[in-house]
């Protein structure tokens, strides 16, 4: 029989908390921004950087 001598030390423990937090935020933060492509391609939005006199003085000038 073999014997695995293995260690843990409270260092390591932080280590593998912090890998497993930055993983699940990771992903959510992926699929975030996954669904608010699949949302924008279904709903056509204007872009939220034009203010409305901007606008009216465009559609003015053509």
């Amino acid at each position: 029989m073999k014997y695995y001598l293995l260690y843990l030390d409270p260092g390591s423990g932080s280590y593998l908390l912090q890998a497993i937090i930055a993983a699940v935020l990771g992903g959510l933060m992926f699929f975030k921004n996954f669904w608010i492509s699949v949302k924008s391609f279904f709903i056509k939005q204007k872009p939220k950087n034009v203010l409305p006199e901007e606008e009216s003085k465009n559609q003015e000038s053509e």
